[in-house]
């Protein structure tokens, strides 16, 4: 269904170049992010495609999404050769048709009509061939056009084109990789255009090919280094056929070093000059398949730079040839490269005064709440809501990745704690760009002295000195903690490298809890195939006593309803309503009770067992006729014993994705990691934690 102007549903999206080489795959990423915080079961198709096509293996895998293609380039060049251009098109809608079946949304990307190849050259280039498909298929159209080096008049009247010969279908069109220089002319000359236009600034990132990229091209094998050292940028080449000290004269960052394998003078020169920080290398190609010597090898892992080694079989002249030709793609494989396309397409709507392209496209929203969605949208509001966030732990390579990853994609403001030139010699070894973060030492920091005389006055009845705070807010969570005390920061997040109670012990302390609140505490949440479920408490209170378990069930509501969940708590318990009696189930009752006296606007039950609060079969035996049995989505634990064990449980067998624990009840917002956490966590946790920031200072 697409009815544009009327804001009808748009089922189906078709991403069309209208431009050879537009850049289509940055779009169709950036269109799919848009619809998968709104649908749970997407789709993706490409009419004329490889089944290896890199966009679309990227779609399917990040979005997990049903997809295919439809006809592959080389039989489309047949038929259209043999006349045979209404079989073609047959044959690309019977495939659409059976990739979209039940999804509630599908994603197509243009004809695959900017094929380099040489066999594939015989296709035409026709932006009409993919309107006609996206009739067939009932999908509104987006246009991508090339901004490189078209000027504004130029590109105003390529779009006026491309309006009057796409129709009402299309949705709006991207301007895609208009340089730096050029970008507010643009915007400004396009500003007025209806359907709107959309501006995508280029990103240097995006033009240059990963290390892994031109080792594929080579057939080069690696030697040495680690598996993150391939993800690295190509942005030159230095062929080492020189003497050392003009070999080193010539390095700069990015530089890949194309040398002799014979050559162990300037091997070690290049990894020496790379582990010193004269210059930030993508990495080392041996050539001509000569082996290094193994004493050489040996010596320069000893650096551990990670720094990729790798050896081609061909010589110099041919390896700078060929790296060179080598034209990067947006893969699965590079979660960097995509998530600075998706920072430039967020840039691009953020510049755009019109409607929203997400209101524009206005697909159906989803009853069932994925995994994927919520996180998703997680991001997306974080971003909407901008907020300062302190990562104490900035050497760590996860949190160094995940703030890249929040840099990019704007979700958050944030300050790494440690050394500035070891983050930053650190960020160089892994390829890690942090443009945008502050940097700071806490033991150089001027704000020191104003930390030290703060604590030594919240800390002055347990007998701080001056001395000691001097110290303690040196150290980088009690450091952390003041500046989001003292409001250099929103919120902070830690523990990646420290214990639970390193984390929360300064928040405890220093910001403490909101007045009202008993104790502070944590929720889990708790992602399933089809919705997200609120668990409390998993992480922080050992013991609960019924005032401070009706305090974690009010918070957890509360917490639950912030984050887009609505608020059907259960106090959980061995029997269900009074079936059973004891001590822990008087406890539980008493909590209840107090919930239901200090927050009537909320709906509980209690006590009842786990699978009458979220089995609607169990519930009609056990409880009928309540409402929140069977259709629970905050579940509150009644010790720490049951909650954590049961949220592991649920993890590890069910397959649920958990994030957390967000803690709940403070002043302000602090939140601890697992040791364990992956990138992926913790760019979850800084998003979820900079939504609470953005919520006011109280985070219940």
């Amino acid at each position: 269904m697409v009815d544009v102007g009327g804001g009808a549903l748009a089922r189906s999206v078709y991403i069309v170049g209208l431009d050879p080489s537009a850049g289509k795959s940055l779009v169709a990423l950036g269109v799919a992010e848009l619809v998968s915080r709104r649908a749970g079961r997407l789709a993706v198709y490409r009419p004329l495609a490889e089944p290896t096509d890199p966009l679309l293996q990227l779609l399917r895998r990040r979005y997990h999404a049903a997809g295919s293609c439809g006809v592959q380039p080389a039989s489309a060049l047949e038929l259209l050769s043999a006349g045979r251009g209404e079989e073609l098109a047959g044959r690309i809608v019977e495939g659409y048709r059976t990739v979209a079946g039940d999804a509630e949304a599908v994603i197509v990307v243009g004809g695959n009509l900017e094929i380099e190849a040489p066999a594939h050259r015989g296709l035409p280039y026709d932006p009409a061939f993919d309107a006609n498909l996206a009739a067939e298929f009932g999908s509104a159209l987006i246009g991508v056009v090339d901004g490189r080096r078209a000027h504004p008049a130029e590109l105003l009247e390529r779009i006026r084109a491309a309006v009057h010969q796409l129709g009402p279908q299309l949705l709006g069109t991207f301007v895609n990789r208009v340089p730096a220089e050029r970008l507010s002319a643009v915007r400004a000359a396009l500003s007025s255009l209806d359907p709107p236009v959309y501006v995508v600034g280029e990103v240097p990132e995006l033009t240059t090919p990963t290390v892994a990229e031109v080792a594929a091209a080579l057939d080069a094998k690696q030697l040495a280094g680690d598996v993150a050292a391939l993800a690295r940028d190509v942005r030159g080449f230095v062929v080492g056929g020189a003497t050392v000290p003009v070999f080193l004269d010539h390095l700069t960052d990015g530089a890949l070093v194309i040398v002799p394998g014979d050559r162990a003078d300037v091997i070690i020169a290049a990894y020496t000059a790379h582990a010193a920080g004269a210059a930030s290398l993508a990495g080392i190609m041996l050539t001509l398949g000569e082996q290094p010597d193994e004493r050489a090898v040996r010596l320069v892992e000893r650096l551990h730079t990670g720094l990729a080694l790798l050896i081609a079989r061909q010589d110099s002249f041919t390896t700078v040839t060929i790296a060179g030709r080598v034209q990067p793609v947006l893969s699965a494989d590079n979660p960097r490269k995509v998530q600075a396309a998706l920072g430039a397409f967020d840039a691009a709507l953020a510049g755009s005064a019109g409607p929203t392209l997400d209101e524009r496209i206005a697909v159906a929203h989803s009853d069932r709440v994925t995994p994927l969605m919520f996180e998703y949208q997680l991001v997306d509001r974080a971003r909407r809501v901008p907020r300062h966030v302190v990562l104490p732990e900035g050497t760590d390579e996860r949190i160094l990745r995940a703030a890249e990853i929040v840099l990019r994609r704007q979700a958050a403001e944030l300050t790494l704690l440690g050394r500035p030139d070891e983050l930053q010699r650190r960020a160089r070894e892994l390829g890690v760009d942090l443009t945008g973060a502050h940097l700071v030492d806490p033991a150089t920091d001027p704000r020191r002295e104003e930390f030290a005389a703060t604590y030594t006055e919240l800390r002055r009845h347990k007998g701080i000195a001056p001395a000691q705070a001097h110290d303690m807010v040196a150290e980088v969570n009690y450091f952390g903690t003041m500046m989001v005390h003292a409001g250099y920061a929103d919120a902070m997040v830690s523990g990646a490298m420290h214990p639970t109670a390193a984390t929360i012990r300064p928040a405890f302390e220093i910001i403490r809890t909101v007045p009202e609140v008993t104790v502070a505490s944590s929720v889990f949440f708790m992602c399933l195939a089809d919705r997200v479920l609120v668990y409390g408490d998993c992480a922080v209170v050992p013991d609960p006593d019924a005032i401070q378990l009706a305090d974690i069930a009010i918070t957890s509501a509360d917490t639950a309803a912030r984050f887009g969940v609505q608020p059907r708590v259960a106090m959980l318990s061995y029997s269900t309503g009074t079936s059973g009696s004891g001590t822990e189930v008087e406890k539980v009752h008493a909590a209840t009770e107090r919930v239901r006296a200090r927050r009537p606007d909320l709906a509980v039950a209690g006590p009842i067992q786990y699978d009458a609060a979220v089995d609607p079969d169990v519930a009609a035996t056990k409880l009928p006729g309540d409402p929140v049995a069977g259709h629970a989505t905050v579940l509150i634990f009644p010790d720490l014993n049951t909650g954590n064990n049961t949220y592991k449980a649920v993890q590890r067998t069910a397959g649920a994705v958990a994030i957390g624990p967000v803690l709940q009840g403070l002043r302000k917002p602090v939140n601890d990691l697992s040791r364990g956490a992956t990138v992926r966590d913790i760019v979850n946790t800084i998003a979820i934690t900079a939504i609470q920031a953005a919520g006011g200072h109280r985070t219940t």
